[in-house]
């Protein structure tokens, strides 16, 4: 039997051992891999090997690359396009690709992805073995010299992080110490526990712990000739060398297309641009059963168009995957035009622990307004007089979960009272509440009064961006109006929607609910305490939380302290089941204390799927975190029937 033949019955073996209903990415022992050989070119670089400007494809490929197993081992070749609103969308494409040193698997578990192995002991030290002859997309090797420069030459160079290394980096303030242990291996250290230090390099928005060092040392002063630095700077328009760098070297950002990556497809078209091109890394660490090396599709194109427009381009067949920028609201549109045959719209769970939640400020300057929100009794009310049965059917066709805005019954630490605390349509009860405050006095129109006489009328600040988040705040003041409270829409820009809050100006706000509605023991249940200004219902805290005292607030409330000090505990655990019922404190003093006013959740996400696509599941979860939306399904597997001819100008390596 020939190499080659093997490796065919080889793949065909394991492919029989993967359950047909499994749409999964499976990684393969060492052993198989090692056997999976006679690796296969895509013929988009046929050219460039044959003029020698690419070496064959074994030679590209890391010595154990990481192998997908997939229902549908697919053909290679062709473009899929996709609709963005923004150039600044370069960096969905960093999500969507989910290639990390450790990512999440179908089950939400983390397994090693860039990274060929790794090891935790105690919670603290985690070594991480390099895949040995891995290569970043210009052909330079990936080694613990990226790891090395980037900690010691980037993230701890006051020049290019003034603030020091990245929070998550720093437990009590104790920085890791790390240790190159050879080429490949290092190690990563701290005297307690770094719980969250995994899932942030799993991220959609990932931890960076590496960077490609030899393109970066040419802007950087202790490595690049000062004559040349100084005239890159100048030309650059960038006030300074460390400006310079961060610029030139935003992995995340993705917009330079001379920066080196691991993701599977580079960009080659410069932001701000109409249209962006991202084409195949040669240098890309994964292969399928049958020894193809992927991406399978040699482009990505993002079509950059005004974001209303999306839904309809999308059921004009104008993409071939679509989910961002269409809503539910765009559902019955898009299932009109399906029947056109060009498309197929597929309905996934979404992840969020609420599809709308309401967000009283914690931390409002309104004095008055500050002291109502944070009494319990309050929130209670607010909640308790939202008929979410009416949105359900109203907006979502009764296709959605009523409740809080909390875990859904799809994680493990779910619990059906979680979901339905204070959740219920009871104005009475609402009513009684609010006397109980002492919020008894009432106008001529019979609106309660504030404490200073001031008429009950919640602003209810927005961002504005959708038509269904305008008709439910409608149907709740309807409802709110029956418990004596009035309220104003006040829409405004994302960016001031967001100012507004931090500096104390808002007293209430509306926004998705938390984004993690699928958590595991293991994940941080930092959206339910507080930790960041990011936060809605208390900016302040999380901000001072954020710069260890130095902005914001100290927490004042005992009730949230308490989340704070349970996050602590999380934090410092090394076991699962102890971590689970931390979890369990955490999402129980949530539903009694109503942080945030949860409507409906689980809206299914519409996604439109081009006819001919393939790996591409007909039902699964939209997640931003974990998942990274399509990324957990491993866009590097998706292929084509019929693979779209590429323009001669993009079909070749630039």
């Amino acid at each position: 039997m020939n190499r080659m033949t093997l490796t065919a019955a080889l793949a065909a073996f394991v492919f029989t051992l993967i359950p047909q209903a499994l749409v999964s990415q499976a990684l393969v022992s060492p052993a198989v891999a090692a056997e999976v050989g006679g690796y296969i070119s895509p013929p988009f670089f046929a050219a460039d090997e044959a003029a020698g400007e690419l070496p064959p494809v074994g030679e590209r490929l890391p010595e154990n690359p990481s192998i997908a197993a997939m229902n549908e081992p697919g053909n290679q070749g062709g473009e899929l396009r996709m609709l963005m609103a923004s150039p600044k969308d370069s960096r969905i494409l960093v999500a969507y690709s989910y290639a990390r040193l450790v990512c999440y698997d179908r089950d939400y578990k983390l397994v090693a992805d860039l990274l060929e192995s790794y090891d935790v002991a105690d919670g603290r030290i985690f070594t991480f073995h390099l895949r040995k002859g891995h290569k970043w997309s210009n052909g330079k090797d990936f080694t613990t010299e990226d790891f090395r420069f980037w900690w010691e030459d980037v993230a701890n160079n006051e020049e290019l992080m003034p603030a020091g290394p990245p929070k998550t980096l720093l437990v009590e303030g104790e920085p890791p110490i790390v240790e190159i242990i050879d080429e490949t291996t290092i190690r990563y250290s701290w005297s307690k526990p770094n719980t969250e230090f995994l899932p942030a390099l799993a991220a959609p928005g990932p931890l960076y712990i590496y960077a490609p060092s030899k393109y970066l040392k040419k802007f950087h002063a202790k490595y690049a000739d000062a004559a040349e630095l100084e005239a890159a700077v100048k030309d650059s328009g960038q006030p300074s060398w460390g400006a310079l760098l961060n610029r030139r070297g935003n992995q995340y950002r993705n917009d330079n297309p001379k920066l080196p990556t691991l993701d599977p497809w580079v960009l080659r078209i410069k932001p701000p641009a109409d249209r962006l091109v991202f084409v195949r890394n040669p240098y890309y660490h994964r292969v399928d059963l049958k020894g193809q090396q992927l991406p399978y599709l040699d482009q990505v194109v993002f079509d950059i168009t005004e974001g209303k427009l999306i839904p309809a381009k999308a059921g004009a067949g104008e993409t071939d995957l679509q989910a961002r920028y269409i809503r539910f609201d765009n559902y019955t549109f898009l299932k009109q035009s399906e029947k056109s045959g060009r498309f197929k719209l597929n309905l996934w769970d979404d992840s969020r622990g609420s599809n709308f939640a309401l967000y009283p400020n914690l931390n409002a300057n309104d004095e008055v307004w500050r002291a109502i929100n944070r009494d319990v009794r309050f929130r209670r009310a607010l909640s308790l007089g939202i008929d979410r049965h009416e949105i359900n059917q109203a907006i979502y066709y009764g296709l959605g979960k009523e409740g809080a805005n909390t875990v859904q019954a799809l994680s493990p630490l779910y619990k059906p009272h979680y979901q339905s605390a204070w959740a219920s349509f009871d104005t009475s009860t609402a009513n009684r509440l609010l006397d109980e405050m002492g919020l008894t006095a009432r106008d001529d129109e019979d609106f309660r009064l504030l404490p200073d006489g001031r008429r009950m009328t919640i602003i209810v600040d927005t961002a504005g961006e959708s038509t269904e988040e305008s008709d439910i705040l409608e149907l709740i003041k309807d409802t709110w109006r029956e418990i004596g409270i009035d309220m104003f829409v006040k829409p405004s820009q994302r960016e001031v929607f967001r100012d507004r809050i931090f500096a104390g100006d808002s007293i209430m706000s509306v926004f998705f609910g938390v984004d993690n509605g699928l958590p595991t023991a293991d994940m941080s249940p930092q959206e339910f305490a507080p930790f960041s200004q990011q936060q809605l219902m208390w900016p302040k805290w999380g901000q001072y939380l954020e710069t260890a005292g130095k902005n914001g607030t100290e927490i004042d409330l005992p009730e949230a302290q308490k989340l704070a000090d349970h996050l602590k505990a999380w934090r410092e655990s090394t076991d699962s089941a102890a971590r689970a019922a931390i979890w369990g404190d955490i999402l129980q003093l949530w539903s009694e204390q109503v942080y945030s006013i949860g409507t409906v959740a689980n809206i299914p996400q519409p996604v439109v799927v081009a006819s001919g696509m393939h790996n591409i599941p007909e039902k699964g979860i939209w997640s931003w975190e974990p998942g990274a939306h399509f990324g957990l399904y491993k866009p590097d597997t998706f292929w084509q029937d019929t693979p779209r001819e590429l323009s001669p100008v993009e079909s070749r390596l630039q």
